[in-house]
């Protein structure tokens, strides 16, 4: 039952997750891919507050790009489970503010929509809220269990996905702020026939009645004259897509329809915010105005309506084409940017410029060779390159990082299939009393599991280790049995005015065989450093003792990711001293100190993948031969219940068993997961 919610827990985090990942990925994706766009909605929310900042100020646009930027980071970090801890607690704090600042919105609307996914997908405000709510419970869970996040990606080449993506999205956004969107979610896409857009879709029934009989018939499928009209039924199957699309000269005349009616190709410059708006290209703009008046295309100037702004602007730039007046979103939208370009042909948007590239009319150029470039990157095209720009090299790291575990995993595993005939490392299931039992308790236990031992022989080696005042009596118990001695801790000096401390040669002449040295534990509650466990280890096989090494990760260390490098340096700071033949009688202790008694579950794969990196790390100190001879034990919360399905890996030796040693039948259905 317990593996069963293990795998459970483990399904649900990493779904959760990745759907965290997606969304944050999309959500910042579209913000960096519009953020113009972003910036009109952060300006909305500014001026609700009283603050009239340009919307091409620095706070404005900087709050763009740090959202699009963290949020395209977070969702990334999360869908390759890249420094887990700081990822989820970011992601969870994100959330917060966000639900936070959509229930303001919700109950007092300074937008319409918070603009959360761009124009890509416009949600209402509550269900932004009910999305977002729904959101951070997820991160919460999430948070609170991070442990089981999975890697798609192996710490040591997580650096290279991260410089990308910082670099991807950054390009992005500078590229989208300088030009027009990488990708138009907007209603004014290129291709888009504006007058059908204009138009709702309707669907009308008529209701007819003959005698006692009613029914409904389409308008192109009308009944016989024995029917009497009863009533028309319309119903809107889809509402107008372009909603504030007017466009009307200095007198108020309604030009919208001639100019969308229009054959040939009208040209609009398009001013947003006209007092703002840039006029570094006004030579060019200028040309391409002659040049559509040599060919008599239609070209104006589209304001919101501000006459002084217009006369600003012919006064700065000499603009001797004529202006129309239009809505101020709308024309935000059909272009972003101040100004923009747009060609309409057929009443069709044919193609489209930002100011930093509008068409150069001094050289061969026509408006359909615009529109035949425009239309073969339009819409979806554009967005899957968009898409493939950045999956790609996304995946191209993931495969190059595979194959480096790859190699490295078949390395390993031919090394030991090589090695399989040659050597057989001992299988060991080790109990640690800890401070358990008195002497008089300590010699029963003892007694029961040498008859339960002497009945069933186990298939392995078993070591008990108890608190030193039990080990010469149970060593009189255990003597002549399949049970070996060992006690929980040595000295780390020889002799000598140490009150209360038992010396390696003490723990030997009890009868005792082997020792743990470097428990959890000891270095937690008495700040056990490498060079004092260096000493007692070096004590303990100079009295001939067996060491169990233990060397495990706390909870913060591996959130971070460092779990590899913590092992590492206890190994190297208590063992690398000794010589191979020294290191023959070690015997290594894995103790995920993150899922002892902390709620939190190490499954047995994860076991697997900590024991193998090990057996790497000694076979780089002290050769193949040492690493595939070492019992590397696994000390995390084995039971009864999980023994068989951890100790089926390849590299676990068996367990440092804890408080299941303490009662025989427990202890026994461990040593029996060998059988």
């Amino acid at each position: 039952m317990t593996s069963v919610r293990s795998y459970m827990e483990l399904w649900a985090v990493n779904v959760l997750r990745i759907l965290l990942a997606v969304v944050f990925l999309f959500s910042g994706y579209v913000k960096a891919a519009d953020p113009w766009g972003m910036a009109y909605k952060v300006e909305a929310y500014w001026q609700h507050w009283g603050f009239d900042f340009p919307v091409s100020s620095l706070p404005i646009m900087g709050a763009v790009f740090a959202l699009a930027a963290v949020e395209f980071i977070l969702g990334l970090y999360l869908f390759f489970g890249i420094r887990n801890r700081l990822t989820t607690a970011g992601v969870f704090c994100f959330m917060a503010v966000m639900t936070l600042l959509t229930v303001y919105i919700y109950m007092y609307s300074p937008v319409p929509d918070c603009g959360c996914f761009g124009e890509a997908l416009v949600l209402t405000n509550g269900e932004t809220l009910l999305k977002n709510v729904v959101l951070w419970g997820f991160s919460g869970y999430v948070l609170w269990r991070r442990g089981l996040i999975r890697r798609f990606i192996s710490e040591r080449h997580q650096w290279i996905m991260s410089i990308y993506a910082w670099l991807y999205v950054i390009v992005l956004l500078f590229v989208s702020f300088r030009h027009l969107p990488a990708v138009d979610f907007t209603p004014y896409s290129v291709g888009t026939d504006i007058a059908a857009s204009m138009q709702a879709e309707v669907e009308t029934k008529l209701v007819y009645r003959k005698g006692n009989t009613q029914r409904v018939f389409s308008t192109d499928s009308l009944p016989g004259d024995d029917w009497t009209y009863v009533a028309t039924d319309v119903r809107v199957l889809r509402e107008p897509v372009v909603k504030d699309f007017f466009l009307l000269d200095d007198a108020g005349n309604d030009l919208t329809m001639e100019l969308l009616s229009d054959t040939g190709y009208v040209f609009l410059l398009t001013f947003p915010d006209m007092l703002l708006a840039d006029d570094g290209n006004n030579d060019r703009i200028n040309d391409l105005y002659d040049y559509t008046v040599d060919r008599g295309y239609p070209f104006y100037g589209v304001s919101s309506g501000d006459t002084a702004a217009v006369e600003t602007w012919r006064d700065r730039t000499g603009a001797a084409y004529a202006f129309l007046q239009a809505d101020r979103d709308m024309l935000r939208s059909i272009a972003r940017s101040n100004p923009g370009l747009v060609l309409l042909h057929h009443g069709r948007i044919a193609a489209k410029w930002g100011h930093n590239d509008f068409p150069e009319a001094l050289v061969q150029w026509e408006p359909a060779t615009a529109e035949q470039k425009q239309a073969a990157t339009a819409g979806w095209t554009l967005f899957v390159r968009q898409l493939l720009w950045f999956l790609i090299p996304l995946f191209l790291i993931t495969l190059l990082d595979s194959l480096w575990i790859a190699s490295k995993y078949y390395k390993h595993y031919s090394f030991k299939k090589r090695l399989k005939q040659k050597t057989m490392r001992k299988k060991i299931v080790a109990g640690n009393w800890k401070m358990n039992k008195n002497l008089q308790e300590g010699v029963a236990l003892a007694k029961e599991l040498k008859d339960v031992l002497s009945a069933d022989k186990p298939n392995c080696e078993v070591v008990i280790c108890t608190p030193f005042i039990h080990l010469a009596s149970v060593a009189e118990i255990v003597k002549d049995s399949v049970i070996e001695l060992g006690a929980e801790n040595c000295a780390d000096k020889a002799s000598g005015a140490y009150t209360g401390e038992v010396s390696a040669e003490m723990v030997k002449s009890t009868g005792a065989t082997h020792v743990i040295l470097g428990h959890s534990e000891r270095r937690a509650y008495y700040h056990e450093t490498p060079e004092i466990l260096k000493e007692k280890i070096n004590l303990a096989l100079a009295n001939g003792l067996k060491v169990i090494f233990c060397i495990g990760e706390v909870l913060e260390e591996r959130e971070s990711g460092k779990q590899n490098e913590v092992v590492k340096a206890q190994l190297e700071g208590s063992l690398f001293d000794l010589s191979a033949e020294e290191f023959a009688n070690i015997i290594l202790a894995y103790e995920p100190v993150w899922a002892i008694g902390t709620g939190k579950t190490a499954t047995a794969d994860q076991a697997e993948e900590m024991h193998a990196y090990i057996r790497g790390v000694i076979a780089e100190k002290f050769g193949k031969d040492a690493a595939e001879n070492v019992s590397i034990l696994y000390g995390g919360s084995c039971k009864p219940s999980n023994a068989k399905e951890i100790f089926s890996k390849v590299d676990v030796d068996g367990g440092l068993i804890g408080g299941a040693a303490l009662k025989a039948e427990d202890f026994k259905g461990i040593i029996d997961a060998w059988k």
